[in-house]
């Protein structure tokens, strides 16, 4: 199926006539006919009733319906594409970590959509660190919000904010009452999040208890905070999250502050070493701007 087809479809759905059709296409007649049966052919289905007047069969108005939106996406995408060539707009791509969406990256994404200061175009990709650093590598995104070091001389990290830990445990749990250690937890089945790839904050928990010479028994893996979080409230296990994921309010879980002062997990920017282009670079400064709202120092981001 090649692009023509949808289009050709989209003007023939509209006028319901090939004559006025191939007309307004600029094309003969026959051609426009069988490129049709040719995309008919593909589907393996009849898109138009051939009678008088011309129809769309219920597959017709199924298939005129979304390749319109499909069309609409691709001219938007085509349009920007020759505003940012132009310089007209600026593209920046943000890689982000699930669990960093319940700290500074909400706001930061509503200050650059509303800013007049800089026209820009986001890209939103949900992403662990190590998939940040690779898209970054491949020119992907300019931004990755993540909560994993990385050694990689292409790459440079910053820590945004150090994020309390606090432990998810299902309703009723006896820890519930705390505030808890490390060490009274380490008895307890966990859920660890995410399973792949690694490394990831999977091994940042299990680092914690390595720390205070715990261990801790994995009752199950996944890839998902929410996912992790369903499984705690089925009893699978406990697990530990950001204190900031203490917004999502579930009847089924409850939360504990750690009393371990290295229970703390970092939320971290990772970037291309030596990019200054004009996005990223108002990207940190709006950064700057909300940590200091906040009360954090973010002085080391201005470069």
């Amino acid at each position: 199926m090649e692009l023509r087809h949808l289009r050709y479809f989209q003007v023939l759905a509209q006028t319901l006539n090939f004559t006025r059709a191939a007309e307004r296409l600029h094309i003969a007649q026959p051609p426009l006919s069988r490129q049709i049966q040719q995309l008919e052919e593909e589907l393996g289905v009849n898109l138009l009733e051939r009678s008088r007047p011309l129809r769309l069969t219920e597959a017709g108005r199924f298939f005129h319906e979304h390749s319109s939106a499909l069309l609409e996406q691709l001219n938007k995408v085509c349009d920007n594409t020759r505003r940012i060539g132009l310089g007209e707009k600026t593209w920046l791509g943000i890689g982000f970590a699930p669990s960093t969406l319940y700290g500074v990256l909400p706001d930061l994404i509503r200050h650059l959509r509303h800013d007049d200061t800089l026209e820009l175009e986001l890209g939103l990709s949900e992403m662990t660190t190590l998939q940040q650093v690779q898209a970054l590598k491949a020119g992907r995104i300019d931004i990755g919000f993540g909560r994993i070091r990385i050694d990689d001389a292409a790459i440079e990290q910053q820590v945004l904010t150090e994020d309390r830990l606090v432990a998810a445990l299902p309703a009723g749990h006896p820890l519930l009452k705390g505030p808890v250690t490390l060490a009274d937890l380490a008895g307890e089945p966990f859920v660890l999040y995410p399973g792949n790839p690694r490394p990831s904050y999977a091994d940042h928990v299990i680092a914690l208890f390595d720390a205070h010479g715990l261990g801790i028994k994995v009752a199950q893996w996944t890839n998902e905070l929410q996912t992790a979080i369903g499984l705690v409230a089925a009893g699978i296990g406990i697990t530990l999250v950001p204190a900031s994921v203490q917004v999502l309010h579930r009847a089924d879980i409850g939360y504990t502050p750690l009393l371990d002062a290295n229970a703390t997990s970092p939320i971290i920017i990772s970037r291309r070493v030596g990019d200054v282009s004009p996005g990223l670079r108002h990207c940190l400064d709006v950064v700057d701007e909300l940590l200091e709202e906040s009360g954090h120092s973010a002085n080391t981001l201005r470069k």
